[in-house]
């Protein structure tokens, strides 16, 4: 609530007590957020949890969906199945691996070291941190890693942890992925939209 005609200020998600595992985290100079910061978080955050239905766009082609069958980076490398791949996450309520994945291609794209350092924040807090609801699931090899590329943020930051969380859904998930009716039933109506009528 507003107090004396003044605006809310921007509820910090920085956790008000840490475990022992988080006695490293973020750098003060990294929880430092202005209003710029909070409208970058928000935009940021509308594009990692946007999803589109698998029939929707990107829409898939049957020959694009059939490769997906091949191997599970066929599946990455597509937009429509990357989408189509999340959508089944989401059922199994690990939608979180794939927005973590994607939230890392973004910020490899980053140049910028003052935007580089406020994506390499949000992630943490988004998708690392114990006290996130949409944590993902890192030994603890790799959590060191990051907690020591923290004091020194960069678009490799989570480079590691990255590739677990690929490791992790390509053994877990895509098998269960390619197995399961909401694959099948892409292909079928996929199928049946490219053959000709009959009479």
């Amino acid at each position: 609530m507003a107090h004396n005609g003044l605006s809310p200020e921007p509820i910090s998600r920085q956790p008000a007590a840490t475990s022992g595992r988080e006695k490293v985290l973020i750098p003060h100079s990294l929880t430092v957020r202005n209003e710029d910061e909070t409208i970058q978080r928000s935009t940021f955050e509308s594009r990692t949890d946007k999803t589109t239905n698998c029939e929707e766009s990107p829409k898939p082609t049957l020959e694009d969906t059939r490769s997906w069958a091949m191997s599970f980076e066929r599946v990455m490398k597509s937009a429509a199945g990357r989408s189509c791949f999340r959508q089944f996450l989401r059922t199994e309520f690990s939608e979180e691996n794939m927005m973590f994945w994607l939230a890392c291609e973004e910020l490899k794209k980053e140049t910028n070291k003052t935007v580089v350092e406020e994506k390499v924040r949000q992630i943490y807090e988004d998708f690392i941190s114990i006290l996130s609801p949409k944590e993902v699931s890192l030994d603890s090899r790799v959590r060191e890693v990051i907690n020591r590329n923290m004091l020194e943020p960069t678009s490799h930051t989570f480079d590691d942890a990255q590739q677990q969380i690929y490791t992790l859904m390509q053994r877990d998930s895509y098998p269960r992925f390619i197995n399961s009716s909401a694959y099948a039933d892409l292909l079928k109506s996929l199928e049946e939209s490219q053959s000709p009528s009959e009479p």
